[in-house]
């Protein structure tokens, strides 16, 4: 059995960030092996992590990184805001966003290699040290052929993180920074505007005949013969796409100028884009604090 010193247990807790007497009762059951050690911790850490599991995570970060042509956005969650100001959970979900660019789904990206670790098992070890349950929840990448993909946060915290992170893919051979100028002004609409869909030919073919549908009822509604409120469905019908698609939209700039019309300005094509806001879609679940103090009293 090795000898379990102060510095080694030392070196325990500084790679893992388990308490003193943790890392000693780990060492001293893994027979003074310091890898041992370290999965036994992990284990351990897996158990409270599954713990926390069952708790809503929905506050967290959203961070976006690109490198030239591509891009990614990730947002990894956490029960609280204040773990959103963490340094070591910032520091992660850099390393998390950075490691996006070099995969193509979330899968892959749970499963790839950070300093040894998966991802997914790092992840894990942050859970434990930390105390809070996180959650890998989703990622996007923008890729074009030439161009430049384009940041976008707003409301950093810090550098490329915050609570909503934009990506735009300006494909075209114009000058870096007409490129980057125009792309933040788009990533700016794109943040403040919510659009659905990139273009006309993306909008969901169902979502469009529900829409056309509701709006020949209301003309007919409003007395209209069926003839014409089917011509009149024709004009409702760009003010729907005006509403919904990135391309249609007017910028929020200056009210006027259409997102298509203000990227040929710098002879580029908007190729794609992502918005991730954070926490969208995710149901909180409402704290009644009179039961939660009842439960812990009663414990």
């Amino acid at each position: 059995m090795a000898e379990i010193t102060t510095a080694k247990i030392k070196e325990l807790r500084e790679k893992t960030g388990a308490g003193m007497m943790d890392a000693k009762k780990a060492l001293t059951e893994a027979g003074g092996d310091m890898d041992a050690a370290i999965e036994e911790l992990r284990k351990k850490g897996m158990a409270k992590a599954d713990k926390k599991s069952s708790r809503t995570a929905a506050e967290g970060l959203v961070a976006v990184v690109t490198s030239g042509t591509k891009g990614a956005v990730i947002e990894l969650n956490a029960e609280t805001d204040f773990v959103s100001r963490n340094e070591e959970f910032q520091a992660f979900v850099k390393k998390v966003a950075e490691k996006a660019l070099e995969v193509d789904t979330i899968e892959e990206l749970a499963a790839a290699d950070l300093d040894g670790k998966s991802v997914k098992d790092s992840l894990t070890d942050l859970i434990a040290k930390i105390g809070e349950n996180m959650s890998l929840r989703r990622m996007q990448k923008v890729e074009v052929s030439e161009g430049a993909v384009i940041a976008y946060v707003h409301g950093a915290l810090i550098e490329g993180m915050g609570k909503i992170g934009v990506l735009v893919g300006l494909e075209s051979s114009a000058d870096a920074a007409s490129l980057q100028a125009t792309g933040k002004q788009v990533a700016m609409h794109v943040a403040a505007a919510f659009p659905k869909y990139l273009d006309r030919d993306s909008v969901d073919p169902e979502a469009a005949e529900k829409e056309r549908t509701f709006l020949v009822e209301q003309a007919m509604a409003e007395g209209k013969p069926e003839e014409i409120a089917n011509k009149m469905v024709e004009g409702r019908m760009r003010k729907y796409y005006e509403e919904v698609c990135l391309l249609d939209q007017k910028s929020v700039i200056d009210g006027e100028t259409r997102i298509e019309d203000v990227v040929k300005g710098v002879d580029a094509k908007l190729i794609d884009y992502a918005r991730f806001q954070l926490g969208d879609g995710i149901e909180k679940e409402e704290e009644d604090f009179a039961a939660e103090v009842s439960k812990v009293a009663n414990g």
